[in-house]
C-alpha cells in the first residue's frame, strides 16, 4: 500500500458520514396541501437554501483545512520516502563496488586458474 494513502484515508474516513448526510435531500417539497399559500412555501424554500449555502461554506472551509493537513502529511511522507530511497541507492552502489573489488581480488590472485 502506498505510504501517502494511509494519511489520506485517516483524514477522510471520519467525515464520510457527515458528507453523506449533508448530501441527502433536505429541502421542502411542494405539496398539494400548500397550493393555497405558495408564497409561504417559497419563503420557506428560500430560507432553507440560504441555510444550506451557509452550511456549505462552513463545510468547504473545514474540508479545505483537512486538505491542507493531508497535503502536509503527504509532503512529509514523500520526504521520508525520498530519504529512504537515497539511503538504499547508496547501499546498493556500495554493495556493487564491494562485489567488483571482491571479484577483482579473486581473479587477480596468482594461484587461481
Amino acid at each position: 500500500m502506498p505510504a501517502w494513502l494511509i494519511p489520506a484515508l485517516k483524514a477522510v474516513l471520519p467525515h464520510v458520514g457527515t458528507i453523506v448526510s449533508v448530501a441527502a435531500p433536505a429541502f421542502t417539497r411542494k405539496r398539494a396541501d400548500t397550493a393555497e399559500n405558495p408564497s409561504a412555501l417559497l419563503q420557506q424554500q428560500i430560507a432553507e437554501l440560504q441555510a444550506a449555502a451557509a452550511g456549505n461554506a462552513t463545510h468547504i472551509r473545514e474540508l479545505a483545512e483537512q486538505l491542507q493537513v493531508t497535503v502536509t502529511a503527504l509532503e512529509q511522507a514523500a520526504a521520508v520516502a525520498e530519504a529512504r530511497h537515497r539511503r538504499l541507492t547508496l547501499l546498493c552502489v556500495s554493495a556493487m563496488v564491494l562485489s567488483v573489488i571482491a571479484l577483482a581480488v579473486v581473479l587477480l590472485q596468482p594461484g587461481s586458474s
